[in-house]
């Protein structure tokens, strides 16, 4: 990605291709059990308690994904996989298949050289807006679903399934309720996507500068490592907003959910769920930066 030329000898339905494709497996290896821990966490408020007066019922990463194994089942982890999946295709596929279009846009086509860090962020904020904003349905969905914990015996689920998510939320709320979340929706993932793309970008061009680095796994799984953390970072605090919103129907808006959880809980809940989130992307984008790498050098081979 960071070769500037070489990135453009794939097309864009290549390349959207290779990207939604790496997303999947790596949503679907090793991701939604954390997904899942960390929207529970993020979704649980002060006073929230389990079987003790005034314990959280969700503590850590961990201890998360024991209380839901134990309490709802191994399975349970992995709520919300069709949507994430659904989700995936349509924001992976897009976020990264535009990725390069847009930054020719604001360099030219004959451009050679490394592009300036500025215009690779505003090019990843451009195409993070652009993905999520279609795909925000899936993403409402995979929320909801993951946000349903153990019921009491006899108190019917809200949905079946993902389908039926869809089908239920414009049956009851309408169509626009689809895009419930979208403003924090679009925020996160525009700054995450910038964070992760950019800093990709940034750093696998770094590497390669370093005497003894070539472009191989190695240099592809640094870079994704950086381009985790740098997205939890800076992502975290609406991201946290985001999954708030999409899970729980009080909140009057953005600044309404932002202002309360500021006023109720402190700073330190846009945090909550800050090492599931980061064992989450951290090992999202090295396993999904590496099989991108591959899925192009095979693109590249059979073009």
């Amino acid at each position: 990605m960071s070769d500037f030329k070489h990135a453009t000898e794939i097309s864009f339905a290549g390349t959207f291709a290779c990207s939604a494709f790496s997303a999947c497996f790596a949503e679907v290896l090793c991701t939604i059990p954390l997904d899942t821990a960390k929207v529970r966490l993020q979704l649980q408020k002060r006073g929230s308690i389990g079987n003790e007066v005034g314990i959280p019922k969700y503590r850590g990463m961990l201890g998360t994904v024991v209380t839901i194994a134990l309490e709802e089942g191994l399975i349970a982890l992995w709520k919300g996989i069709i949507p994430g999946l659904h989700r995936q295709c349509i924001y992976g596929g897009l976020r990264i298949g535009l990725y390069d279009p847009v930054k020719i846009l604001f360099v030219g086509n004959d451009f050679v050289g490394d592009v300036p860090l500025f215009k690779k962020i505003l090019a990843a904020l451009i195409t993070g807006a652009i993905a999520i904003a279609l795909a925000n349905p899936t993403d409402l969905v995979k929320v909801r679903l993951q946000a349903e914990g153990k019921l009491p015996p006899g108190v019917p689920r809200r949905y079946a399934g993902a389908l039926d998510a869809y089908y239920t939320i414009v049956r009851q709320e309408g169509l626009a309720a689809l895009w419930t979340g979208l403003c924090p929706n679009i925020a996160r993932n525009a700054i995450i996507n910038a964070a992760e793309l950019a800093s990709y970008d940034q750093i696998k061009q770094t590497i390669l500068k370093i005497s003894g680095f070539t472009d191989n796994m190695l240099t592809h799984l640094l870079a994704g490592l950086g381009a985790g953390f740098f997205a939890v970072c800076i992502g975290s605090p609406v991201d946290v907003v985001k999954s708030r919103m999409m899970g729980d129907s009080t909140y009057k808006s953005t600044f309404d959910c932002f202002f309360k959880t500021l006023k109720n809980e402190g700073p330190f809940a846009f945090y909550k769920g800050f090492f599931p989130s980061f064992g989450r992307l951290g090992s999202w984008n090295v396993i999904m930066f590496l099989t991108l790498e591959q899925a192009k050098n095979y693109f590249r081979r059979i073009a």
